[in-house]
């Protein structure tokens, strides 16, 4: 006896359903920029950083401006720590190509250690943002407001996963100092930038552990400056003395990477 095996889905109102859910998908990271656009802010920046919780390596602003329609819908497009780094050179070449105005800003560890990290990474997005040609009329970044801007904007929680323009930010923000890590690989091979990218890891704590620091971390760094410290203590020379004005450490989250 011959027999037919039926699908859920092979009914219209099935292939309906699952039509609306692929369409819904993709769109939800652009509903914010819509909605904005029907109020009348028609040019929307996102703005955000990569590096920030690195004890190693440069912080990294970026600000983009998508626009609307289909150009605007970058195949691909994630929050940057979801992409592989392979798929990341891949969204940064479209977002590049098809942005409006997009631009990067790159603080150096000597910055970062003289006047901190939180005055710096908000002064980095917002130069970020003000680079931007043509200005947006709104701009949205992701998790810290940023005070000092000349447009209306709105910090959003885990906004690179929210919104396209953050999303587009995220990327141009990490793939950027990531290929500076892999610059910086060259310099100091013996930490593994070109692993890590300067986050606290195993293999990262092992080569402080081992070398000492390097000019590139920073002394704001608890476990940099243990492992600067028990390197004089040792009487082992230290690859560099970086200076610093200390606000108070900042303890390293282990396996934290933006």
């Amino acid at each position: 006896m011959a027999s037919r095996t039926t699908h859920p889905t092979s009914s219209p109102a099935g292939r309906a359903r699952r039509t609306i859910a692929d369409e819904d998908r993709p769109d939800s990271l652009w509903d914010m920029e819509r909605s904005l656009r029907r109020r009348g802010f028609e040019v929307v920046a996102g703005a955000d950083e990569a590096g920030r919780g690195a004890c190693a390596g440069p912080l990294v602003a970026a600000a983009c401006v998508l626009p609307s329609g289909r150009r605007g819908r970058v195949p691909g497009l994630a929050d940057s720590k979801l992409l592989t780094a392979a798929a990341r050179e891949r969204v940064y070449a479209e977002v590049v190509d098809r942005a409006l105005s997009w631009s990067v800003v790159v603080i150096p560890v000597p910055e970062l250690d003289e006047r901190g990290m939180h005055v710096t990474n908000i002064e980095a997005l917002r130069r970020a943002v003000t680079a931007l040609d043509p200005a947006p009329d709104y701009v949205l970044t992701d998790g810290f407001p940023v005070p000092g801007l000349t447009r209306p904007g709105l910090a959003v929680w885990k906004g690179d996963r929210v919104a396209a323009c953050v999303a587009a930010a995220s990327v141009l923000a990490k793939v950027t100092r990531d290929r500076m890590m892999i610059e910086l690989h060259e310099h100091w091979p013996e930490y593994d930038f070109a692993g890590h990218k300067g986050y606290i890891t195993d293999v990262h704590s092992a080569a402080l552990e081992r070398h000492g620091p390097c000019p590139e971390h920073r002394m704001r760094f608890v476990n940099v400056r243990s492992a600067r410290d028990a390197h004089a203590a040792r009487s082992l020379p230290v690859t560099a003395s970086v200076g610093m004005v200390d606000d108070g450490p900042m303890t390293p989250v282990p396996g934290e990477v933006r």
